[in-house]
């Protein structure tokens, strides 16, 4: 007997199916031989660090670095009924081995670790590796299924993954939070994503517009312009000492080119061209993906490779030979390109899962039967096969070059030989994608990969164009454009790849599976927003990356410790020495936070006293979540939520700090008795003991509360 535990409850039933566990019990399945059940996601994440101690409650600089000894971990209140299955079912005697049948990568990895750890299970832990949740595919998995072990670099890397977030997102947010008195929310991926956000829309924001003009000679179709030039006057010099001139063709240069079709899709490359044609997230890219994953229509979504191994090329075959047929436009005779297989296969660019790819199965089914979402992502992921298995795309491009009193002018065109691929990518744009979402380029010119310019065939050297037309045209130089999740997505694939030698793998921010996730933190943090399709920087997320030294920006940084966890995967770098260097970055942030001028420190906050410290004497000034002491040595504050009061659904206030600040007292209305299920006034006393304020109730000067609340019942609704 065995038991598979899987990330979630859909991917458990796919493999009970296969390995014939039929019957349903309280949080798994089970059969004759095996016990499946699954985790929701990660139930156990690292505690909090008021749960080190409880000191740690009170946000204060002097008790940095927080560094756990042994770390804990927790799991989530709403998952806890099926954590307590899983633990029953890890530590059940009648079982030989547990499977690890999480999703194939790094957190996946830690999803199960962590359970495992928590259980205090001794099972022996067997590697359940697939790439899609097709019966086949399962059951080929089970039959070659590996030691837990053979992943333990995979684990170590996840582990620290982890962990170094959480030291530089608990330690740096208290840093910089209680040195500038302002609530500042610092990620190890997070911020140098931030960052570049931020450089982009400073200079949009600086950009000045800057005219330059261009004198375009015309005959018989033939546009013919200058070079770019800065003057005005000198322009229309230009074009009237051309004007109905004769020109003479000097030069004419014809060169064969081809273009390679693209890559079959990784997660990330996906997710951009779904934000490009149907303005998804990336997020809700692949959460449809993760579905479809589920629904054994598309193999392993998060994958960060764009080829398949070469023991896969039969299957590719079979698909491109299929996928047109899916496609009615390229199935009537017109499309009939031979898939060239080889173009898609590399064995040394495919690590731990192989490019996206629909599934054997979903070439049995209608795709127009399914919802718009799914859909749109398979038409998608199925063209990008085709494509990238099709010819290439080959043209003739044309450079003629002509002279007009003395002057040099250059007219280019570009003329199909063999559509190839393109044929296919045409298709997809007229017939698949919204016409409102139109396709440009990234520098917002549409996208022109056919024939265009005038017919050159007819023109040689020597030939003589008389009376020419001259008419100069102003342009004007263009802002940087906003980052979309298009193109965000792909600054953060190469984000400080260029300060690499080439020899290092290149990984930019973040993974592919990541990604996303870290632009919809960076939006619910308040620190970016959406206008459209584009993600701009907030007030408050320039006012972050304004405070924080250059190194916690770096994306060069970033990209180097994802590096340093590739290598931990593949045993190169030890899971100590990784930890070692997060331990010494926090020591430089804390260091840096102290040598900030006084007046730095003062940036943000309020002038305005509210009080006096009763601990120190300083001035208490109004905070975010506080009314704090200036003086940073100083630990008091009045939070606005705690514990004492928030029993009584009542936060501290203005008025009501700056009566306890002065007088040590402040009358209270409408406070909440949980005990009794009503409202009543009481006295609030406040008494500092150790630095801290404590709190109690005095009644002998209470009042009846008034109005409706008093003695008003709690709503039974939910």
């Amino acid at each position: 007997m065995f038991l598979v535990i899987a990330e979630k409850p859909s991917v458990s039933q796919a493999i009970a199916k296969v390995i014939g566990a039929y019957k349903s019990e309280d949080g798994y399945l089970s059969g004759r031989e095996c016990l499946v059940s699954w985790c929701l996601g990660h139930l156990a994440e690292y505690v909090s660090p008021e749960s080190y101690d409880t000191r740690y409650r009170f946000w204060q600089y002097g008790d940095l670095p927080i560094i756990p000894q042994k770390w804990e971990l927790a799991v989530s209140a709403d998952k806890k009924e099926q954590f307590e299955v899983l633990k029953d079912l890890l530590n059940r005697s009648d079982l030989s081995y547990v499977v690890n049948a999480c999703d194939a990568g790094r957190e996946g990895e830690l999803i199960f670790q962590r359970v495992y750890e928590l259980s205090g299970s001794a099972l022996p832990v067997k590697r359940l590796w697939v790439s899609s949740m097709e019966d086949t595919a399962i059951r080929k998995g089970f039959e070659e299924l590996k030691e837990g072990s053979d992943y333990e670099n995979l684990c170590q890397a996840a582990i620290s993954r982890a962990q170094a977030d959480w030291l530089i997102g608990m330690n740096a947010t208290r840093a910089f939070t209680t040195t500038y008195g302002k609530t500042f929310k610092v990620g190890r991926v997070q911020t140098p994503t931030l960052a570049m956000l931020v450089d982009r829309q400073e200079r949009i924001e600086g950009f000045r517009k800057e005219a330059y003009y261009k004198v375009a000679l015309t005959y018989k179709g033939m546009v013919f312009l200058s070079e770019n030039m800065e003057e005005k006057a000198a322009a229309d010099a230009l074009a009237a000492e051309c004007d109905k001139k004769q020109a003479v063709i000097r030069k004419v240069s014809r060169e064969q080119k081809k273009s390679s079709p693209p890559k079959l899709y990784d997660l990330t490359s996906l997710q951009r061209e779904a934000n490009r044609y149907f303005g998804y997230t990336a997020k809700k890219t692949l959460d449809i993906l993760q579905e479809l994953y589920e629904e054994k229509l598309v193999t392993y979504p998060r994958t960060d490779s764009q080829y398949v191994t070469e023991d896969m090329s039969e299957t590719v075959a079979e698909l491109a030979a299929s996928l047109p047929k899916m496609f009615p436009e390229l199935s009537d005779g017109s499309f009939s390109q031979a898939p060239r297989v080889e173009k898609v296969v590399n064995n040394a660019k495919v690590t731990d899962h192989h490019a996206i790819l629909p599934t054997r199965q979903a070439m049995g089914k209608d795709w127009k039967t399914l919802p718009e979402e799914k859909r749109n992502l398979m038409y998608l992921i199925g063209q990008q096969v085709i494509q990238a298995v099709s010819d290439d795309f080959l043209y003739e491009q044309t450079e003629i070059m002509a002279v007009c009193e003395d002057h040099e002018f250059v007219a280019k065109g570009k003329k199909t030989k063999q559509s190839g691929y393109k044929e296919v990518e045409a298709v997809f744009r007229k017939s698949y994608i919204p016409s409102k979402n139109s396709t440009k380029s990234e520098k917002g010119e549409p996208e022109q990969d056919g024939d265009n310019g005038a017919d050159f065939g007819d023109v040689s050297e020597g030939m003589e164009l008389p009376a020419v037309a001259a008419k100069k045209t102003e342009h004007f130089t263009a802002p940087p454009k906003a980052y979309s999740e298009d193109t965000l997505l792909a600054a953060m694939e190469t984000a400080g790849n260029k300060e690499f030698d080439k020899e290092t793998e290149k990984k930019g921010l973040g993974t592919p599976a990541t990604r996303a996730s870290i632009i919809e933190k960076l939006v619910a943090s308040k620190y970016a927003m959406r206008k459209g399709k584009q993600i701009l920087p907030t007030a408050e997320g320039k006012e972050l990356i304004a405070v924080l030294p250059d190194y916690l920006k770096s994306a060069s940084m970033t990209a180097e410790w994802e590096n340093q966890l590739l290598a931990m995967e593949r045993g190169d770098v030890s899971r100590d020495d990784f930890m070692e260097g997060i331990k010494n970055l926090i020591t430089m942030v804390l260091d840096g936070c102290e040598a900030l001028p006084e007046e730095e420190k003062q940036r943000f906050r309020e002038k305005e006293a509210v009080g006096t410290c009763p601990v120190c004497g300083s001035p208490v000034y109004e905070g975010r979540n506080s009314f704090y002491c200036s003086r940073q040595e100083c630990s008091f504050a009045l939070w606005r939520e705690n514990r004492f009061l928030a029993g009584m659904k009542k936060k501290v206030d203005k008025k009501m700090a700056t009566e306890l600040l002065k007088e040590g007292k402040t009358f209270v209305k409408d406070l909440y008795s949980a005990r009794k299920d009503k409202y009543f006034d009481a006295l609030l006393l406040m008494t500092v003991a150790d630095g801290r304020a404590n709190f109690s109730l005095d009644f002998s000067t209470s009042t009846p509360a008034k109005g409706s609340k008093k003695g008003k019942k709690k709503s039974s609704k939910k």
